[in-house]
Formats: C-alpha cells, structure tokens, sequence
C-alpha cells in the first residue's frame, strides 16, 4: 500500500466516524450510545458505592 493510498484510507475511517458521530437519527450510534451510558452507570454503581449489585436482597 502506498503512502497516498494509506492517508486516502485514514481520511476516509475519519470521515466515516465524523458523519457516524454527528448523525442525530442514527439508530446504531443513539445504541451505542445508550449502552456505554449504561455501563459507565453500572461502573459507578460497583465501584464508587458500598452498594453489592449481587447481594441477595433483604426479604421485609
């Protein structure tokens, strides 16, 4: 591959994520999305709270 053929293919990986990234209607970006939200909450739950997600829950 040449070098001109190689800046060609980064300039079109580039443009692709751009438009993939800007495109408000875009069902597979608005789920990736909403899922990374999703595990940086689950994150946050494990980690930053004496909260144990696993625990057996407290019959009342």
């Amino acid at each position: 591959m040449a070098a001109g053929e190689q800046g060609d293919s980064v300039r079109q990986w580039l443009r692709g994520a751009y438009r993939f990234a800007t495109d408000k209607n875009d069902f597979r970006r608005n789920l990736i999305v909403n899922l990374g939200l999703f595990a940086v909450g689950v994150w946050i739950a494990r980690n930053l709270t004496d909260i144990d997600l696993m625990a057996p829950q407290p019959v009342a």
